[in-house]
């Protein structure tokens, strides 16, 4: 009867002493680096989904430029610009055919995902649009790069 008592008394001693200092920081440091390596995936994802929402934005202006050009007869010029879609040019090549309602619903130019404004060139025959990415700069690499609907034109 003694010993299971004593033996009651080191396992019950035993069990609640706890953790060691050591043994607490090393699953301290395990939990960091897991959380760390799980923080970089979901950056990467998030910048991900803005990539492709500013590219799907970028294809919704094509659709409505390309009904621009069926009452139009061509695309908006540079000069013109996007506005076009939502405001009937005043500048030259006009458009006798306009949509009155405009091409936009709801009268207003649609963003990248950075909260800034398509840059978008034509010369009335052809048109590409693109985003100045996330650093908000003109060309960079990498995450930096600018986005383009089509093909970066080429340096002369």
């Amino acid at each position: 009867m003694k010993r299971v008592r004593a033996f009651k008394y080191a396992i019950t001693q035993h069990a609640s002493r706890g953790f060691s200092l050591l043994e607490i920081l090393i699953a301290l440091a395990l939990m960091a680096t897991a959380g760390a390596f799980v923080a970089g995936k979901i950056f990467d994802m998030y910048y991900e989904g803005q990539v492709n929402s500013t590219k799907i934005q970028m294809q919704n202006l094509a659709e409505r430029l390309k009904e621009f050009r069926r009452h139009c007869d061509q695309y908006p010029t540079t000069e013109q610009g996007l506005k076009a879609l939502i405001e009937k040019p005043v500048s030259a090549p006009e458009c006798k055919r306009w949509n009155p309602e405009g091409y936009i619903d709801g009268g207003r130019l649609p963003q990248d995902a950075w909260s800034e404004d398509f840059i978008y060139e034509s010369d009335g025959k052809t048109f590409n649009i693109h985003s100045m990415g996330s650093d908000k700069a003109e060309g960079g690499e990498g995450k930096d790069a600018d986005i383009y609907l089509n093909d970066k034109p080429q340096e002369p």
